[in-house]
């Protein structure tokens, strides 16, 4: 099973960040999880990729990247498998192609639209695939009233609501993954 991780490439955030990250990519890895991201060498997918390589070299890490990001110090050089598109497009459709589930981890306006993408796409039936919400910090506590306020104000269904779950801890992401991984 191989989940995709979504999050921050930026470096100057808090470690506290970079550090749930590093233990979610080291928790997939001692549960024999693949994991899928964007490749990058920084950040919280640094971080993760950086988790995940902890445990060994035989667990799966894919990196999915455009050629334009090929540059030095912008790429994870230890991925099992380095992925090339030509677009930002074409990354966000392969990662999805490739990936079981979705982890979002704390991000910018380049993760906030992998989320809302994914989930738009699970809305509109196009895959069946688990979206976890990494709620490092209580980051995504506005997220998950915009979404709530959607519910209210009928802009959205509580079933739309439930396409997505918010979770505390890595160990809960990876316990949620087991449990999709037995009912495969």
């Amino acid at each position: 099973m191989n989940i995709c991780i979504y999050g921050a490439s930026s470096d100057r955030i808090d470690e506290s960040y970079k550090k749930a990250a590093w233990e979610l990519g080291r928790e997939l890895g001692r549960a024999s999880f693949g994991m899928v991201f964007g490749g990058g060498a920084t950040g919280l997918m640094g971080a993760a990729a950086r988790g995940l390589r902890s445990v060994g070299d035989e667990c799966v890490l894919i990196g999915v990247a455009p050629r334009f990001f090929d540059r030095p110090g912008v790429l994870f050089e230890e991925c099992s498998e380095m992925i090339w598109t030509e677009t930002m497009r074409e990354r966000k459709k392969k990662m999805e192609e490739l990936s079981d589930g979705f982890v979002v981890l704390p991000g910018g306006i380049g993760t906030f639209e992998e989320f809302f993408e994914i989930l738009t796409l699970k809305q509109l039936n196009q895959h069946n695939k688990p979206i976890w919400i990494y709620n490092v910090n209580g980051y995504y506590e506005q997220i998950r009233k915009l979404l709530q306020n959607s519910v209210e104000e009928h802009f959205m269904t509580e079933s739309q609501m439930a396409l997505c779950r918010f979770c505390e801890s890595a160990e809960e992401i990876i316990d949620y993954c087991a449990r999709r991984e037995c009912e495969r």
